[in-house]
């Protein structure tokens, strides 16, 4: 899969805003995995669905219709007609959507989903497992880190700029607690391709990191 890129990783990396910046540059289409899990979870909860509820989370997955699109610095998700990009990254969605992540049979239903969005000209995939699971053949893999401390305070600020508020060491806490569960998961746990390319963003700004990626495509197109 010549034009693929995946960017994984665990959360506070920066994937998210590295990816959408690629794309714009690409002028590609964009693919935010950890989004459709976090958007499942806000279905399941306006539909009062419960989160044990296997059966219900299947047909919510199966039915998802949602639009990304890229604007400038912003990415829209698009669900019934308005934009809950904001919406969903409260972080009572991300605990959610980190448990409904390691039931199989979901992520099952929503593989063919996140495929969906590979189309011409090519695609920029961010998530935890688009290098392993979703796209394993794509030629373009990437494998983003951050210690713990600095994608909390990532985090937090991100919120903060969003109205959401929250306590840094709750945050951190909690980002802990998903990268223990994503890692140790039975099914497509949080783990770098063997052919990713590792970048370690603790000390590097998004547009450092941004010119690496873009470097290396260069380097092998």
């Amino acid at each position: 899969m010549e034009n693929i890129i995946t960017i994984d990783g665990p959360s506070g990396v920066g994937k998210g805003t590295v990816s959408l910046k690629i794309a714009e540059y690409l002028r590609w289409h964009i693919l935010d995995s950890g989004a459709l899990y976090r958007v499942l979870a806000l279905v399941a909860k306006r539909n009062q669905v419960d989160m044990d509820d296997e059966i219900k989370l299947i047909e919510l997955a199966t039915k998802l219709d949602i639009q990304f699109i890229p604007l400038v610095n912003k990415l829209q998700i698009i669900y019934a007609g308005q934009d809950i990009a904001v919406e969903i990254r409260d972080e009572t969605y991300g605990k959610m959507a980190s448990k409904i992540a390691v039931k199989p049979e979901i992520r099952k239903a929503l593989l063919a989903r996140q495929r969906a969005f590979y189309t011409s000209p090519g695609l920029v995939a961010d998530g935890r497992d688009m290098g392993t699971i979703v796209f394993p053949k794509a030629k373009y893999k990437f494998f983003l880190i951050a210690s713990c401390e600095e994608r909390a305070l990532r985090r937090y600020k991100q919120l903060i700029n969003i109205g959401i508020y929250v306590k840094l060491s709750e945050l951190a806490v909690e980002i802990a607690s998903r990268d223990q569960r994503d890692s140790t998961r039975t099914t497509a746990p949080l783990i770098a391709a063997s052919d990713a390319l590792t970048i370690d963003t603790t000390k590097l700004s998004i547009e450092e990191v941004v010119e690496r990626i873009l470097k290396n495509i260069s380097k092998r197109a």
